[in-house]
């Protein structure tokens, strides 16, 4: 018996070191039946996006839970991406009640973010942090024109560049102590150069989106796979794969080639896209699950509006039935009675607490990837 016991807990033990490692390493080692999933369809969105609300909204807060407890509130950057899909859900819907619910989610992050005073680094404790609001506050500004709005985007951009820009070498630190140059600041501040300059017509953020995404491609990106490094520290590129890494380089890459028309930002971003597709994906196309029990669970919603970017805007139709893909997977396999899904799109959500962060991805892609028609 003792013997038995001893061969159980090392296979236990086993068995937890493999399945508990979050690096991601490539696609997984099993892949489902997934030939017979029936495509969702506009209204399977809208019930999506309800069930995520009910599930995770905090109507006092104006903000969203971190988990289905509905305890405390969310990561500070994630609520900036649960209010991208907000917007998503407008512009898909042209529903009244979305805008309204875009224009509180503003005032739950201005009363809970300290009137968006970037200086307060209680509330505000690293640069990328403040750059995806930064990109989210213009987002708004186009749908809304509120001018509040702008003028926090654009004042937030101006304190980021002022702190983590390194004049000396180039790129954009992610934290303040300036400890490495990541993915996570650098591809979002070309994305908001981009986007303030298509709202001001201002020269200046074109040139800064240019030059930190040529460092970007110089120092974070592997020109001969698409691999997008994790951070810089150093001399040191950290290779580790991220689907918000190679989303948000593909999305820099697309708004620079639809300014330009240079043929090598959008090369770049196809080789981007064609990497996470065939290396980070299942043999089926399904994105990795990413995280256990963190933020990581949202960086697919991230990769997903940058790809369809790369489809609207870089004419790249060939990606939208991947999208789709893992949407239809996502919601086969979602909690039923809740109508919310999980970060590993590839099995059933589980029944018990779920994170607003791992339901939020394929509810994003559900928003933005227009379903098949029927």
């Amino acid at each position: 018996m003792k013997n038995i016991k001893i061969v159980y807990l090392v296979v236990a033990s086993f068995l937890f070191t493999f399945c508990s490692n979050d690096e991601p390493t490539g696609p997984p080692l099993w892949t489902p039946d997934i030939s017979n999933v029936v495509p969702y369809t506009t209204a399977d969105a809208t019930v999506a996006y309800e069930a995520f609300n009910k599930q995770f909204y905090n109507p006092t807060a104006k903000l969203y839970y971190s988990t289905t407890e509905k305890g405390g509130l969310g990561s500070i950057w994630t609520q900036a991406i649960f209010w991208d899909i907000a917007m998503d859900a407008y512009k898909r819907t042209n529903d009244p009640k979305y805008l309204t619910l875009i224009k509180d989610i503003y005032q739950g992050a201005y009363q809970e973010y300290d009137g968006f005073n970037y200086s307060n680094k209680v509330k505000w404790f690293i640069y990328d942090d403040m750059m995806w609001w930064v990109i989210s506050l213009s987002r708004a500004y186009e749908i809304t024109k509120n001018e509040e709005y702008l003028q926090n985007s654009i004042k937030g951009f101006e304190y980021v560049w002022n702190g983590s820009y390194d004049p000396v070498n180039g790129g954009m630190f992610w934290d303040f102590q300036h400890s490495g140059k990541n993915a996570c600041i650098n591809y979002p501040t070309v994305i908001a150069a981009m986007e303030l300059y298509k709202i001001t017509g201002d020269e200046e953020y074109l040139t800064k989106a240019k030059s930190i995404y040529d460092w970007s491609k110089n120092n974070l990106f592997e020109k001969t796979t698409g691999r997008v490094a994790d951070n810089k520290i150093g001399n040191n590129p950290g290779w580790s794969d991220y689907t918000y890494n190679q989303g948000t380089c593909i999305g820099a890459a697309v708004a620079l080639y639809k300014e330009t028309k240079d043929a090598a930002y959008l090369n770049d971003a196809k080789l981007a896209a064609d990497y996470t597709k065939n290396v980070m994906s299942s043999a089926e196309g399904i994105l990795p699950a990413e995280g256990d029990w963190n933020e990581q669970g949202v960086l697919k919603a991230i990769f997903a509006r940058y790809t369809m970017a790369l489809v609207n805007d870089g004419g790249q139709e060939q990606y939208l039935p991947w999208l789709r893909k893992n949407g239809d997977v996502a919601w086969r396999n979602r909690d039923k009675n809740r109508n919310i899904m999980f970060r590993d799109y590839d099995i059933p959500c589980p029944v018990l607490t779920v994170q607003s962060f791992e339901a939020c991805s394929a509810v994003g892609i559900m928003q933005i990837a227009p379903p098949a028609q029927k």
